[in-house]
């Protein structure tokens, strides 16, 4: 496969599901903000939510004060935002319109459909009138398009590196949102009695987290418990069956590189087997003891080298 092409083929995958996991966050923060709280603790709830994705800094840069309507318009329609669902939709279109013949006639359809039904939907402002319904929306296109791909295209190596560019993004969102929502809780959080009780009694904070990785429903299957930190990461980066884990969507970076080796890939493969062996060994109270968010943040700084080593050994080279 041309490089060029396998290039289209990931990032059309990875702006889908950042347009997804975009609509996840800004939907849980919208339905938090109508708990009652403080404006200071809804304000830091929104900046929490620009801090996952690093954009904190181009937010107050452009707008300074800090609402809700400014934060979803840039989340949403701002096109100068890389990571608006609209720019990044845009990009996930003109990615596969580029590589239209590598794509089933349903996969290109569902791709244009889902740019086309945008417009409309943010002309009838359904967004302003019920941005949950809207977020819906594009978590439904997301599951559309995987659907199709699945349902439709040849499991060759245009599939897998649709895969690759899935999974690589929802591993990094998953991570930030961890990062993002346990930054600051050190070890003690989980060792003291008193700081682990109040945990326990948070229920709308740590069901909001589940509820933004659709995984509400699977921590009451699994644990039939209290929500409690230590299972929410547990969940959230251990579970081999949790769809949004980092080991399962580690298992499916490795199964799916290793359908697309060729002979520069071998040493990328040996550094997503390590981060795979890592996380599937681990064990959670290892992991919170040594300080959780150390742990992110070197998983995210190597996730990020798999986007480049990726890039080096099958796409368009970087530039700098």
């Amino acid at each position: 496969m041309l490089s060029r092409t396998a290039d289209h083929l990931f990032w059309m995958a990875r702006y889908t599901e950042r347009a997804e996991n975009t609509a996840r966050m800004l939907d849980v923060n919208v339905q938090t903000s109508l708990l009652p709280q403080s404006a200071h603790a809804a304000e830091q709830g929104w900046r929490a939510m620009l801090g996952i994705s690093e954009l904190l800094g181009d937010f107050d840069h452009k707008y300074g004060l800090m609402t809700a309507r400014d934060v979803l318009d840039f989340m949403v329609r701002d096109p100068d935002n890389p990571s608006s669902i609209v720019s990044c939709l845009r990009q996930s279109r003109e990615n596969a319109r580029a590589v239209r013949g590598a794509l089933t006639t349903e996969v290109w359809e569902t791709h244009n459909a889902t740019w086309l039904e945008l417009q409309n939907k943010l002309r009838s402002r359904l967004l302003d009138e019920d941005p949950s319904q809207f977020f819906e929306w594009v978590k439904y296109r997301s599951h559309l398009s995987r659907g199709v791909i699945i349902g439709t295209m040849l499991k060759d190596e245009a599939f897998h590196f649709i895969r690759l560019g899935t999974f690589l993004e929802r591993a990094d969102n998953t991570a930030r949102i961890l990062d993002v929502k346990f930054h600051g809780a050190d070890k003690s959080l989980f060792a003291d009695p008193e700081a682990e009780e109040e945990a326990r009694h948070d229920f709308y904070y740590w069901t909001a987290i589940l509820r933004s990785v659709s995984g509400f429903e699977i921590y009451r299957k699994v644990y039939r418990d209290v929500i409690t930190p230590e299972r929410v990461a547990e969940l959230l980066m251990l579970r081999a069956d949790m769809p949004r884990s980092l080991l399962a969507c580690m298992e499916e970076v490795s199964s799916n590189l290793a359908q697309v080796r060729n002979d520069a890939s071998a040493d990328t493969e040996r550094f997503v087997g390590k981060m795979h062996a890592e996380l599937k060994y681990s064990k959670i109270d290892e992991i919170l003891s040594s300080g959780l968010h150390a742990y992110l943040t070197q998983f995210l700084e190597r996730i990020y080298e798999v986007g480049n080593r990726i890039s080096r050994d099958f796409l368009v080279p970087l530039t700098a």
